[in-house]
């Protein structure tokens, strides 16, 4: 896992194994990610999504707490990846960062909770699969427009954004941040700090003794 210059991002970059029947790779390993981010990914929910090229999603984030973690790859074609520090007070606060992810290299993003995260389908029927922490609950889910200029994401060159009806009508950073609507940075600094106490307690527990039946 390489760390990304947001913190609570990573990119797992796995080895790939190729021969003439095709390919293997391990796309997720549960210890890597728990060393990484000191607390594993408890799986509550997994999407798939399938997009034109062109298609743009996001910038989607959550509530916190408990906010929604996420892991993502690109499992056909390719999409540009984009992970966006939306926590007010943040050291990286308005700060995005680019991967590309695609069917030949097999990279995978982690983001915490907390975090914005968005991408733009680079080819047609670019399959995107994610496991998320948290399953979907509309009350405390929430976007930021994806071309917002004081976002300054550089989404790519040649492509027109094709936006769902809800991304289009997003706040502007701006007015998210006015309305209260951003998670604070150290709220989900706090979030995670229980996440690593929580996971740290349960390695330490001792084993459970079967009970002994007379």
């Amino acid at each position: 896992m390489r760390e990304m210059s947001i913190e609570g991002a990573w990119v797992r970059e796995p080895r790939i194994f190729r021969d003439d029947r095709g390919s293997f790779h391990e796309w997720f390993r549960a210890p890597e990610l728990h060393e990484a981010a000191g607390y594993g990914l408890g799986l509550a929910q997994a999407n798939c999504s399938v997009s034109t090229r062109g298609t743009l999603r996001g910038v989607h984030f959550a509530d916190v707490p408990p906010g929604q973690a996420k892991y993502v790859t690109c499992v056909r074609g390719a999409v540009l990846d984009v992970v966006v520090d939306l926590r007010t007070g943040s050291p990286t606060y308005r700060a995005w960062e680019a991967v590309r992810l695609d069917d030949r290299e097999h990279r995978a993003v982690l983001l915490a909770e907390g975090l914005g995260h968005a991408f733009m389908a680079l080819t047609d029927d670019a399959t995107v699969v994610y496991l998320c922490s948290q399953g979907y609950a509309p009350a405390r889910e929430h976007g930021v427009h994806p071309l917002d200029p004081d976002l300054g994401i550089g989404w790519p060159a040649g492509l027109t954004p094709v936006l769902s009806a809800k991304d289009a009508a997003a706040p502007s950073l701006a007015e998210a941040e006015r309305t209260g609507l951003l998670p604070a940075y150290d709220v989900c600094s706090r979030w995670y700090a229980g996440l690593r106490a929580d996971a740290a307690g349960a390695t330490a527990a001792p084993p459970r003794v079967p009970a002994t039946r007379h």
